[in-house]
């Protein structure tokens, strides 16, 4: 992987810039990742926030209740609604890997929520996996 990594919405009004290696990249197949992403999973590249940089347009907060009551947000851009990322509480942010402008290097090694993965979906073998999302 080459730094940094750029990337950004559909139209281009929201960019941002990743500048030090992720902590992890990860496929979330829980049941809000699929509706929010129109796919069978998310992939999320987990950087510190000291790493990410925004520019361009101010994204827009959405926020949900999660099932466990607790408040998830996201930020999409505010013209075309591309979702870019949200935080992580603990000085992390999860980037949607599909909004890079360069995904070759994305592999994901772990594998959240597989409780709900759609049955179709094959996993690679010797990736880490969990039911749901790990403590911590």
């Amino acid at each position: 992987m080459k730094l940094p990594q750029t990337g950004g919405c559909q139209c281009g009004k929201v960019r941002y810039e990743i500048t030090a290696a992720p902590r992890a990249v990860y496929t979330c197949h829980c049941t809000a990742c699929q509706h929010w992403s129109g796919s069978a999973f998310s992939i999320v590249v987990l950087v510190d926030d000291a790493a990410f940089r925004l520019s361009g347009a101010e994204p827009r907060p959405i926020r949900r209740i999660a099932d466990s009551g607790r408040v998830v947000g996201r930020l999409v851009c505010p013209e075309c609604g591309s979702w870019l990322c949200n935080a992580t509480g603990d000085g992390g942010r999860r980037v949607r890997a599909g909004t890079l402008d360069d995904v070759s290097w994305v592999r994901p090694t772990t594998h959240f929520w597989i409780r709900s993965k759609q049955p179709w979906v094959i996993l690679p073998e010797g990736g880490e996996t969990f039911e749901t999302e790990p403590d911590g």
